[in-house]
């Protein structure tokens, strides 16, 4: 039990349920509906019961990483944020890893009555995010290169995207479709626009994890916009709604507005009114966006079967 009680304190401190639910339960239905779209044999794009599990366990997944990075980054964070819950002995490396543990033979044990080849992608996550820690400890490059470490470790966001796509077919027993990867570049780039943000400032000390210490504050934004000009780039490609007519027409272009985002919080930066890039403006951007992908299919699918 006191276990237990740890754990949950250490969720509600570094991994705040209500956020992360919502950016789950975002991003599974903004990914299953942009995938409604481009199925045509699809007739109707209804939210299952496995849409939920979907979202759940994109969820635990998500809370799994947020555990073992708090291991990976426990030499950073004893000397830049030793106020974290690890540093600071509110919770032990080994309780986190029995978490992680659990969590995963959970979702394992679920997904083998429900969809093997989803639980088989979930576990590989796990097992490469896993790997990653060993590969950090072995390799200072991969540890200390932001972008190496960045190029290293994403794909098990990538993965999470797949485990979506496999979910997704094998409910409504579609065909593989090679429409799939455009739409899960689009949705890593909507990610990496947030990442790419939320380390962008116009200062920082030398050894702070900053791709604005890489590139220099001014190509740093530049990467930012260009990452969420690409997300709205393939999502016009993908979905098309030149074509769309009449009314449905605005829910083909609602996705485009979310760029009003970056371009405020480009405004903002470059100006230098603010050191660091508005954090609530990227957020805003990818809720947006997400939001904006769910409208456009409730809109859209309907209209292509009438």
């Amino acid at each position: 039990m006191h276990f237990v009680k740890r754990i949950v304190a250490f969720a509600g401190e570094v991994f705040p349920p209500k956020i992360y639910a919502s950016y789950a339960v975002l991003w599974v239905v903004a990914l299953e509906g942009s995938l409604a779209l481009t199925a045509p044999e699809l007739t109707r794009w209804p939210v299952t019961a496995r849409s939920m599990l979907g979202i759940v366990s994109v969820w635990l997944v998500l809370f799994c990483l947020r555990a073992l990075d708090e291991q990976k980054d426990l030499d950073y964070d004893r000397i830049h944020h030793p106020e974290r819950p690890l540093p600071r002995g509110a919770i032990t490396a080994r309780e986190l890893r029995l978490a992680v543990v659990l969590v995963g033979l959970f979702l394992l044990s679920v997904h083998a009555l429900v969809s093997p080849w989803a639980g088989l992608l979930l576990a590989v996550d796990l097992w490469y995010a896993h790997a990653l820690m060993v590969l950090e400890r072995l390799s200072p490059r991969v540890r200390d290169g932001l972008f190496l470490n960045l190029f290293v470790t994403y794909p098990v966001q990538l993965l999470l995207s797949c485990y979506v796509y496999v979910m997704f077919v094998t409910t409504h027993d579609l065909p593989l479709h090679g429409s799939a990867i455009p739409l899960i570049l689009m949705f890593a780039c909507v990610f990496l626009h947030f990442e790419f943000a939320r380390k962008t400032h116009w200062s920082g000390s030398d050894d702070a994890r900053y791709y604005s210490n890489v590139l220099g504050a001014k190509r740093a934004a530049g990467l930012v916009l260009i990452t969420a000009s690409a997300a709205c780039a393939l999502g016009l490609l993908l979905f098309r709604p030149w074509q769309v007519q009449g009314s449905a027409a605005i829910a083909a272009w609602l996705p485009l507005l979310a760029l009003a985002f970056p371009v405020a919080g480009a405004r903002r930066f470059l100006s230098q009114r603010v050191q660091s890039w508005p954090a609530p403006l990227a957020l805003a951007f990818l809720a947006s966006y997400y939001l904006a992908l769910i409208v456009q299919a409730l809109v859209l699918k309907p209209a292509m079967l009438s």
